[in-house]
């Protein structure tokens, strides 16, 4: 099972004053594991980037003038996408950002949420914390996700924390460096997994008993201890 997990940034807030995608960041769970695959491009939006905006990210006007437009990186993250759910947290943000980039590219290609399952994460998070804050911020807290390195905004960033989130809060990243899913097993495996020793029928246990010598010694010892300490809490007989 493959997901993208994916977050943009933009010029501004609201796609009908002309406001554009200025970075995109994206990561690939394959089976609730990351898999260090990414997609990650900043973008020339063609236009200025609001002071509020700027405020959340920290990217300047100037400092997108160079990079690519939407259009010439389009077809490589349609290929990345593939037709696999997108996991985005407050989805419809982003899915109308990126479907008019799409439109403004001259790319005839359906809205996203019509060409794949979307998981929106604010969604899931409302669902299992009504009344509480649902924002990345405070799901990080919630589910106890490092985002110490987090002081801005950041595309890439803030999918890889995304990621994270959505694995504890949709019940705990299974896998880590396990070659197979428990899941996976059925009982025939686990019987064929069980060691020769762990089928054997277990055996009566063996009880040893102390000799007369042993018993002479250990009341000698117990004798001892009381003289010393003036009582002896292992024996009621001399309390």
């Amino acid at each position: 099972m493959r997901q993208v997990v994916l977050d943009t940034e933009t010029t501004g807030l609201e796609v009908s004053d002309n406001h554009r995608v200025i970075e995109i960041g994206a990561v690939e769970i394959v089976n609730r594991k990351l898999t260090g695959q990414h997609f990650h491009y900043y973008l020339n939006p063609e236009r200025e980037v609001d002071q509020g905006a700027f405020d959340v990210h920290g990217i300047a006007t100037d400092f997108l003038k160079d990079k690519p437009l939407f259009k010439s990186i389009s077809e490589e993250l349609l290929k990345f996408l593939n037709n696999d759910a997108i996991v985005i947290h407050n989805a419809p943000f982003d899915l109308a950002f990126l479907n008019n980039e799409f439109l403004l590219a001259g790319i005839d290609i359906e809205n996203l949420e019509k060409t794949h399952e979307i998981v929106d994460t604010l969604s899931l998070a409302r669902e299992k914390h009504p009344g509480q804050k649902n924002n990345l911020d405070a799901l990080c807290k919630r589910y106890e996700v490092d985002n110490s390195s987090r002081t801005l905004h950041g595309a890439l960033l803030d999918s890889e924390i995304l990621a994270d989130v959505y694995l504890m809060m949709t019940g705990g990243q299974v896998k880590m460096n396990i070659d197979q899913d428990i899941s996976d097993f059925d009982d025939q495996h686990l019987e064929s997994s069980m060691s020769k020793d762990t089928k054997k029928e277990r055996q009566p246990t063996k009880i040893v008993y102390a000799t007369e010598k042993e018993m002479i010694a250990h009341e000698k010892y117990l004798r001892e201890i009381n003289d010393t300490a003036g009582i002896c809490i292992w024996n009621e007989s001399f309390k």
